[in-house]
Protein backbone atom coordinates (compact mmCIF):
# COMPACT_ATOMS: atom_id res chain seq x y z
CA UNK A 1 0.00 0.00 0.00
CA UNK A 2 1.34 2.95 -0.84
CA UNK A 3 0.95 6.27 1.57
CA UNK A 4 2.72 8.66 -0.52
CA UNK A 5 3.53 10.26 2.44
CA UNK A 6 7.39 11.03 1.61
CA UNK A 7 8.28 14.57 1.02
CA UNK A 8 4.73 15.19 3.26
CA UNK A 9 4.02 17.31 6.34
CA UNK A 10 2.02 16.52 9.31
CA UNK A 11 1.06 18.21 12.21
CA UNK A 12 -0.13 16.30 15.13
CA UNK A 13 -1.74 18.58 17.72
CA UNK A 14 -0.89 16.99 21.39
CA UNK A 15 1.53 14.67 19.54
CA UNK A 16 3.96 14.60 22.78
CA UNK A 17 2.60 11.45 24.54
CA UNK A 18 -0.49 8.77 23.95
CA UNK A 19 -2.08 8.58 20.57
CA UNK A 20 -0.45 11.68 19.35
CA UNK A 21 3.12 10.28 19.90
CA UNK A 22 2.25 7.26 17.98
CA UNK A 23 0.60 8.66 15.56
CA UNK A 24 3.37 10.94 14.81
CA UNK A 25 6.10 8.03 15.10
CA UNK A 26 3.73 6.00 12.64
CA UNK A 27 3.92 9.14 9.97
CA UNK A 28 7.76 8.99 10.31
CA UNK A 29 7.86 5.71 9.83
CA UNK A 30 6.03 6.56 5.90
CA UNK A 31 8.62 9.27 4.91
CA UNK A 32 6.88 11.97 6.32
CA UNK A 33 7.87 15.07 7.97
CA UNK A 34 6.49 15.54 11.69
CA UNK A 35 5.27 18.58 13.36
CA UNK A 36 3.85 17.50 16.75
CA UNK A 37 2.96 19.98 19.21
CA UNK A 38 3.04 19.78 23.23
CA UNK A 39 1.46 21.60 25.77
CA UNK A 40 3.72 21.91 28.90
CA UNK A 41 6.34 19.41 28.81
CA UNK A 42 8.77 20.11 26.22
CA UNK A 43 11.59 18.26 26.74
CA UNK A 44 9.09 14.83 25.73
CA UNK A 45 8.34 16.44 22.93
CA UNK A 46 11.88 17.62 22.12
CA UNK A 47 13.03 13.94 22.60
CA UNK A 48 10.54 12.37 20.23
CA UNK A 49 11.30 14.91 17.62
CA UNK A 50 15.01 13.95 18.00
CA UNK A 51 14.07 10.22 17.71
CA UNK A 52 12.17 11.28 14.36
CA UNK A 53 15.13 13.12 12.57
CA UNK A 54 15.08 16.71 13.69
CA UNK A 55 18.74 17.34 13.57
CA UNK A 56 17.63 16.77 9.53
CA UNK A 57 14.50 18.24 9.59
CA UNK A 58 12.21 15.70 9.53
CA UNK A 59 10.17 16.70 12.89
CA UNK A 60 9.90 19.61 14.77
CA UNK A 61 8.49 20.27 18.27
CA UNK A 62 5.96 23.38 18.89
CA UNK A 63 4.36 24.81 21.84
CA UNK A 64 0.15 24.91 21.30
CA UNK A 65 -2.07 24.83 23.70
CA UNK A 66 -5.63 24.45 23.71
CA UNK A 67 -6.87 27.12 26.10
CA UNK A 68 -4.15 29.98 24.01
CA UNK A 69 -6.13 30.91 20.70
CA UNK A 70 -2.99 32.84 19.63
CA UNK A 71 -0.54 28.89 19.69
CA UNK A 72 -2.82 27.79 17.07
CA UNK A 73 -1.77 30.43 14.65
CA UNK A 74 1.94 30.54 15.69
CA UNK A 75 2.06 26.88 15.71
CA UNK A 76 0.62 26.60 11.96
CA UNK A 77 2.88 29.70 11.22
CA UNK A 78 5.94 27.81 12.74
CA UNK A 79 5.39 24.51 10.45
CA UNK A 80 4.96 26.70 7.15
CA UNK A 81 8.09 28.63 7.89
CA UNK A 82 10.33 25.81 8.59
CA UNK A 83 8.71 22.39 7.28
CA UNK A 84 7.10 23.99 4.59
CA UNK A 85 2.80 24.00 4.98
CA UNK A 86 0.81 21.62 6.80
CA UNK A 87 -0.40 18.44 3.95
CA UNK A 88 -1.75 16.58 6.79
CA UNK A 89 -3.56 18.06 10.21
CA UNK A 90 -4.30 15.31 12.86
CA UNK A 91 -6.35 17.17 15.56
CA UNK A 92 -5.56 14.94 18.63
CA UNK A 93 -5.15 17.29 21.33
CA UNK A 94 -7.48 17.38 23.79
CA UNK A 95 -8.63 19.50 27.56
CA UNK A 96 -9.92 16.36 29.56
CA UNK A 97 -12.53 17.56 32.50
CA UNK A 98 -12.37 15.81 35.89
CA UNK A 99 -14.75 13.11 36.47
CA UNK A 100 -18.27 14.39 38.16
CA UNK A 101 -18.79 13.06 41.65
CA UNK A 102 -21.77 10.60 41.62
CA UNK A 103 -23.71 12.52 43.54
CA UNK A 104 -23.31 15.48 41.23
CA UNK A 105 -25.92 15.91 38.48
CA UNK A 106 -25.28 17.09 35.17
CA UNK A 107 -27.47 20.29 35.81
CA UNK A 108 -25.63 20.96 38.97
CA UNK A 109 -22.49 21.96 37.31
CA UNK A 110 -22.29 26.16 36.42
CA UNK A 111 -21.93 27.56 33.10
CA UNK A 112 -18.38 29.00 34.15
CA UNK A 113 -17.04 25.24 34.79
CA UNK A 114 -18.32 24.16 31.17
CA UNK A 115 -18.28 27.00 28.62
CA UNK A 116 -14.89 27.22 28.65
CA UNK A 117 -13.97 23.40 28.61
CA UNK A 118 -16.25 23.34 24.94
CA UNK A 119 -14.83 26.58 23.56
CA UNK A 120 -11.26 24.53 24.15
CA UNK A 121 -11.99 21.48 23.13
CA UNK A 122 -14.59 22.29 19.88
CA UNK A 123 -13.82 25.69 18.99
CA UNK A 124 -9.67 25.70 18.99
CA UNK A 125 -9.98 22.56 16.97
CA UNK A 126 -12.33 24.06 14.49
CA UNK A 127 -9.92 27.51 14.75
CA UNK A 128 -6.68 25.12 13.88
CA UNK A 129 -8.43 23.32 10.73
CA UNK A 130 -9.63 26.63 9.08
CA UNK A 131 -5.46 27.79 9.27
CA UNK A 132 -4.39 25.10 8.04
CA UNK A 133 -6.94 24.69 4.59
CA UNK A 134 -5.66 27.67 3.02
CA UNK A 135 -2.15 26.19 2.29
CA UNK A 136 -3.82 22.70 1.41
CA UNK A 137 -5.77 24.34 -1.30
CA UNK A 138 -3.36 26.00 -2.89
CA UNK A 139 -1.55 22.51 -3.08
CA UNK A 140 -4.72 21.25 -4.45
CA UNK A 141 -4.00 18.16 -2.16
CA UNK A 142 -4.55 17.33 1.85
CA UNK A 143 -5.89 15.26 4.45
CA UNK A 144 -7.78 15.92 8.07
CA UNK A 145 -7.97 13.60 10.69
CA UNK A 146 -9.97 14.38 14.04
CA UNK A 147 -9.45 12.35 17.11
CA UNK A 148 -12.76 11.68 18.66
CA UNK A 149 -13.94 9.54 21.42
CA UNK A 150 -16.40 6.25 22.02
CA UNK A 151 -18.27 8.45 24.25
CA UNK A 152 -19.43 10.65 21.42
CA UNK A 153 -21.24 7.22 20.05
CA UNK A 154 -21.59 5.58 23.49
CA UNK A 155 -22.37 7.96 26.22
CA UNK A 156 -20.97 8.14 29.93
CA UNK A 157 -22.53 9.35 32.90
CA UNK A 158 -20.82 12.47 34.00
CA UNK A 159 -18.96 13.49 30.67
CA UNK A 160 -21.62 15.45 28.71
CA UNK A 161 -19.49 18.07 27.89
CA UNK A 162 -16.98 16.04 27.06
CA UNK A 163 -19.26 14.28 24.65
CA UNK A 164 -20.95 17.28 23.39
CA UNK A 165 -17.67 18.55 21.73
CA UNK A 166 -16.33 15.13 20.36
CA UNK A 167 -19.65 14.39 19.20
CA UNK A 168 -19.60 18.26 17.42
CA UNK A 169 -16.43 16.75 15.12
CA UNK A 170 -18.64 14.13 13.25
CA UNK A 171 -20.88 16.53 11.98
CA UNK A 172 -18.60 19.14 11.32
CA UNK A 173 -16.49 16.67 9.40
CA UNK A 174 -19.40 15.86 7.22
CA UNK A 175 -19.96 19.20 6.55
CA UNK A 176 -16.17 20.46 6.11
CA UNK A 177 -15.99 17.59 3.61
CA UNK A 178 -18.40 19.03 1.85
CA UNK A 179 -16.71 22.41 1.20
CA UNK A 180 -12.75 21.03 0.80
CA UNK A 181 -13.55 17.60 -1.44
CA UNK A 182 -13.47 19.43 -4.66
CA UNK A 183 -10.09 21.14 -4.01
CA UNK A 184 -8.72 17.73 -3.02
CA UNK A 185 -8.96 17.81 0.48
CA UNK A 186 -10.62 14.92 2.58
CA UNK A 187 -11.70 15.02 6.20
CA UNK A 188 -12.78 12.25 8.42
CA UNK A 189 -13.03 11.38 12.55
CA UNK A 190 -11.25 8.28 14.32
CA UNK A 191 -12.91 7.56 16.73
CA UNK A 192 -11.34 5.08 19.09
CA UNK A 193 -12.44 3.01 22.07
CA UNK A 194 -10.72 2.99 25.55
CA UNK A 195 -6.97 3.21 24.56
CA UNK A 196 -4.77 1.70 26.45
CA UNK A 197 -2.59 5.09 27.13
CA UNK A 198 -0.27 5.74 30.50
CA UNK A 199 -3.01 7.80 31.46
CA UNK A 200 -6.05 4.98 31.27
CA UNK A 201 -3.35 2.64 32.72
CA UNK A 202 -2.72 4.64 35.76
CA UNK A 203 -5.65 6.80 35.73
CA UNK A 204 -8.61 5.19 34.98
CA UNK A 205 -10.06 2.65 38.55
CA UNK A 206 -9.59 -0.57 36.96
CA UNK A 207 -13.12 -1.73 37.23
CA UNK A 208 -13.95 0.64 34.32
CA UNK A 209 -11.22 -0.84 32.48
CA UNK A 210 -11.99 -4.28 33.21
CA UNK A 211 -15.85 -3.51 32.12
CA UNK A 212 -14.59 -2.26 28.89
CA UNK A 213 -12.54 -5.60 28.36
CA UNK A 214 -15.49 -7.52 28.87
CA UNK A 215 -17.30 -5.69 26.77
CA UNK A 216 -15.02 -5.76 23.75
CA UNK A 217 -14.62 -8.38 21.56
CA UNK A 218 -11.50 -8.82 20.80
CA UNK A 219 -10.98 -9.25 24.48
CA UNK A 220 -8.41 -6.49 24.61
CA UNK A 221 -8.03 -2.42 24.76
CA UNK A 222 -6.96 -0.44 21.95
CA UNK A 223 -3.24 -0.05 21.69
CA UNK A 224 -2.14 3.92 20.91
CA UNK A 225 -0.52 2.10 17.64
CA UNK A 226 -3.96 0.59 16.81
CA UNK A 227 -5.38 4.08 16.64
CA UNK A 228 -2.34 5.39 15.10
CA UNK A 229 -2.67 3.09 11.96
CA UNK A 230 -5.91 4.17 11.18
CA UNK A 231 -5.26 7.98 11.26
CA UNK A 232 -2.17 7.14 8.63
CA UNK A 233 -4.31 5.03 6.50
CA UNK A 234 -6.66 8.00 6.44
CA UNK A 235 -4.44 10.81 6.31
CA UNK A 236 -2.61 9.18 3.41
CA UNK A 237 -2.97 9.04 -0.33
CA UNK A 238 -4.08 4.96 1.02
CA UNK A 239 -7.37 7.40 1.52
CA UNK A 240 -8.37 7.86 -2.02
CA UNK A 241 -11.87 9.05 -1.72
CA UNK A 242 -13.26 8.41 1.67
CA UNK A 243 -14.37 11.39 3.53
CA UNK A 244 -16.62 12.67 5.92
CA UNK A 245 -16.74 9.41 7.39
CA UNK A 246 -16.18 8.02 11.50
CA UNK A 247 -14.39 4.77 11.71
CA UNK A 248 -14.27 3.53 15.24
CA UNK A 249 -11.03 1.88 16.48
CA UNK A 250 -12.80 -0.06 19.41
CA UNK A 251 -12.32 -3.51 19.03
CA UNK A 252 -15.76 -4.34 17.97
CA UNK A 253 -17.30 -2.06 20.41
Amino acid sequence: MDTGLKGRTVLVTGGSSGIGAATARAFAAEGARVALTYRDDREAAERLAAELGSERGLALPVRYSLAEPATAESAVAAVEEQLGGVDVLVANAVRWAPRRPTERHFEDVPPAEWDGFLDDNLTRTLRTVQLAVPGMRARGWGRIVLISSHVALDGQRGQEFYAAAKSALHGFARSLACDVGPDGILVNVVCPGLTSTRRVRTGLPAEIRERELSRTPTGRLSLPEDIANAVVMLGSAANGNTTGQVLVVAGGR
